[in-house]
């Protein structure tokens, strides 16, 4: 849902210092299939002495539940450092800390084309609607953090295009086996501004 080129990805991992191991699964997939990659990936990483899975999720119970009851059929441990944290209370701790970040998606059901390709600084969050979270909990928007006290070097990189992308609704009745589902019934009547970032 980033939509983040891969070389960026490698250039984050590589400046913070933190090795990759990059998940491949098709676009749109199946609850199945994107469940069967993700315990053959976690299976591996196992196997190299890996215990514990750290997500950031903030408040989305039923999310945090999901996560919790599939790592453990695996043998892992889910852990939450952020949970319950204020949002309010996170970003502004985020861009204290000098941490830099770049909307790379927005949902045009909450935002519009104008949010895409912006660095989250106040300004944004004063612009940002009453529903909105600050942090983009519920899918707001999406992210890319270029810049922070943990990065050995900032990653540089130009604006490239920003295109809009609407998906279709699965065909099957029950559009809850698809691993991008969402609950709400009208989620297909929305679609995605995306904004390229591109490697200098």
């Amino acid at each position: 849902m980033h939509g983040v080129r891969v070389e960026l990805l490698q250039q984050q991992s590589q400046s913070i210092g933190l090795p990759l191991e990059i998940m491949q699964i098709p676009e749109m997939p199946t609850m199945e299939v994107y469940e069967k990659v993700m315990q053959e990936t976690l299976a591996k990483l196992k196997d190299q002495g890996v215990t514990h899975s750290i997500f950031g999720d903030i408040f989305l119970e039923d999310l945090r539940k999901y996560r919790q009851d599939k790592l453990a059929e695996i043998g892992f441990e889910g852990v939450f450092p952020l949970w319950k944290i204020p949002t309010q209370d996170l970003i502004q701790e985020f861009i204290s800390l000098g941490f830099k970040t770049i909307v790379v998606c927005v949902n045009e059901r909450f935002l519009d084309k104008s949010f895409v390709g912006r660095v989250i600084d106040q300004d944004f969050i004063n612009d940002l609607p009453e529903n909105v979270d600050v942090c983009g909990e519920n899918g707001e928007f999406h992210t890319f953090t270029f810049d922070g006290p943990i990065f050995s070097k900032p990653i540089d990189f130009e604006i490239g295009e920003i295109v809009y992308r609407k998906y279709e609704k699965p065909k099957e009745q029950d559009s809850s086996n698809t691993a991008c589902d969402t609950s709400a019934s009208d989620a297909y009547d929305f679609g995605f501004w995306y904004c390229d970032l591109i490697a200098k």
